[in-house]
């Protein structure tokens, strides 16, 4: 059995079209309408999807409790698109933001993005193509979060470690500090953001190169951000 979804929106139509797309590509299904029933079911699920607007309490409001019980990643999905909504939603808890109306591609995807990471959390084992991406002389493995230069595993904290695998699965792309951010901690961006980015780039060179001053994997491309090479 795949792993466990539940989906949490009070419009009955949504939720059975949402079931039919995830049963398809092979996960087990739970649904709920309201943020109390979704509180109760969440404690065993791997990924939540919430809508905000419900009766009895809202979206955000179940996010935050769900927290209390479980770590799992929440998609919200929803018709609430202000860039307040999506700053309140990351806030409450969530991890990825989807508007109504919904691409079903997007929506796969991005539930797929989201079980990986939070089964390379767990330690789950989930069968991936492409599990390694190998340049120069690193070997960073999607299923086991290790990277490993000649050989030698380098210890990467979980942020460095997808800061890396995010830049290294797209070589020569330019991601501003503001991308980095935003797809990496999963919340609004702010200009202190960048001297967060900062640390973190840093830390990968002093672990990555052997002359850090002058690195060999992360570029900085000045006033535009970083890249991989």
């Amino acid at each position: 059995m795949g792993s466990k979804i539940l989906i949490v929106d009070d419009n009955q139509e949504i939720r059975e079209v949402v079931s039919v797309l995830l049963e398809n590509e092979g996960y087990e299904v739970q649904e709920a309408e309201d943020g109390e029933i979704a509180i109760a079911k969440a404690k065993d699920m791997d990924l939540i999807i919430l809508d905000v607007m419900m009766p009895k309490m809202d979206g955000f409001k179940a996010c935050r409790q769900i927290r209390e019980v479980s770590n799992a990643p929440i998609l919200f999905l929803t018709a609430k698109t202000m860039d307040q909504d999506k700053a309140l939603g990351f806030s409450s808890g969530g991890d990825d933001y989807l508007a109504k109306p919904f691409s079903y591609n997007e929506l796969i995807a991005r539930v797929k993005a989201l079980l990986r990471r939070y089964c390379i959390y767990k330690g789950k084992e989930e069968p991936l193509t492409d599990s390694h991406i190998v340049m120069h002389d690193l070997d960073i493995s999607r299923e086991s979060n290790q990277i490993k230069k000649n050989g030698q595993t380098v210890n990467l904290t979980e942020m460095e470690y997808q800061i890396l695998l995010l830049l290294a699965e797209h070589p020569k792309k330019i991601f501003s500090n503001q991308e980095l951010y935003e797809a990496i901690w999963k919340g609004p961006y702010m200009y202190s953001a960048n001297n967060t980015i900062m640390v973190h780039i840093r830390n990968l060179r002093k672990k990555l190169d052997v002359d850090p001053q002058n690195p060999v994997y992360i570029k900085t491309v000045w006033g535009k951000g970083y890249r991989f090479d």
